[in-house]
């Protein structure tokens, strides 16, 4: 019999392509979202991949009846939990929106699984909770010092609400994923990162500088303790993100455990414009303006952890998430 799955947040970005992943591998899935920062059309692209369309709720997470509703009508062998807010940027110029949405979304999340007795949970985090700290970022450095935003801090909040959880009940076994950069789309085109509102993240400001709808890329300082002065960032495939997921379901064990998962390679920003450049055969227009709130000079993982435990590797490079996006952009505009 498969196994049955709850995708929180499964219209999104990374949502979505580990859906793709993990109903191509044999698991039975279904959709939670609010379709706040996603699209209902990815249910459709869901099904052209994989021949098979997930059952989808509109819910909100801080909705909690409606949840209950969710958990009562199935019983789930196991909890992805991508859904949140998760510009870095906003979350300084908006910190309650964001502790409300994230904490309380995951607090009735968490009582949910409690009461309906599912006790595995793959957990969507991230590098930020390392704060300002020298690269490369391993699993036994410290957490939750020098985080430079609301949004951080919410992850590694929650990180200790489950290690909490844990400790208070053997049976629950989590996984806590922390993601680099996520970029790049779907090989096929079909899916990709395509915000509702304004993107926050570089690749699709990249793409929308590239048709036009900016006049252009705004880089964010130049004067870091970098070797271009610009920042850098380890960008991670996200088919590459979306297979860690399906290593960790496969591999975890009763307890919490952390796993970073990244290229272990860093790209500064004006590295991403040469790439782009090289891969479209176009210039991109870029302006460089004051450093923005929140940003840290430099992060990159060490994933030696994900490889060894969970038997996860990355197969992709930036100029496969070059290619791959510029494919997705071609298909938009079809």
């Amino acid at each position: 019999m498969k196994e049955s799955l709850l995708v929180t947040g499964g219209t999104g970005y990374i949502g979505s392509h580990t859906v793709v992943e993990l109903i191509t591998a044999g698991y039975d899935v279904e959709i939670l979202d609010n379709l706040y920062n996603s699209k209902i059309e990815v249910l459709d692209q869901i099904e052209q991949l994989t021949g098979v369309k997930p059952k989808f709720y509109e819910v909100d997470l801080r909705d909690s009846e409606a949840l209950a509703n969710v958990f009562a009508g199935k019983k789930y062998d196991a909890v992805m939990h991508f859904a949140g807010l998760k510009a870095v940027s906003e979350s300084t110029k908006k910190p309650l929106k964001y502790y409300e949405n994230n904490l309380g979304g995951t607090f009735n999340l968490l009582r949910c699984m409690k009461d309906y007795s599912v006790k595995k949970l793959i957990f969507s985090s991230s590098a930020t909770v390392y704060g300002d700290q020298p690269s490369p970022f391993n699993e036994t450095l410290p957490t939750g010092e020098k985080i430079s935003s609301p949004y951080g801090r919410a992850k590694y909040m929650i990180e200790e609400i489950l290690k909490d959880l844990c400790a208070s009940d053997l049976g629950f076994s989590v996984a806590i994923l922390r993601y680099f950069n996520p970029a790049g789309a779907h090989p096929s085109g079909l899916i990709g990162e395509d915000p509702n509102d304004k993107p926050n993240n570089l690749m699709p400001i990249i793409m929308k500088v590239a048709t036009g709808e900016f006049p252009e890329l705004l880089v964010y300082g130049d004067d870091y303790n970098t070797p271009d002065g610009s920042c850098i960032r380890d960008y991670l495939h996200v088919v590459d993100l979306a297979r860690g997921h399906l290593a960790a379901l496969k591999h975890i064990q009763p307890g919490w455990t952390a796993y970073n998962l990244g290229s272990g390679e860093g790209t500064s920003v004006f590295d991403m414009i040469t790439a782009f450049e090289q891969a479209s055969g176009k210039k991109l227009p870029y302006k460089v303006v004051e450093r923005r709130a929140g940003d840290l000079a430099a992060f990159y993982a060490d994933s030696t952890k994900a490889q060894t435990e969970l038997d996860w590797q990355t197969e992709f490079d930036i100029n496969d998430i070059m290619r791959d996006t510029l494919n997705y952009l071609d298909h938009q505009n079809g």
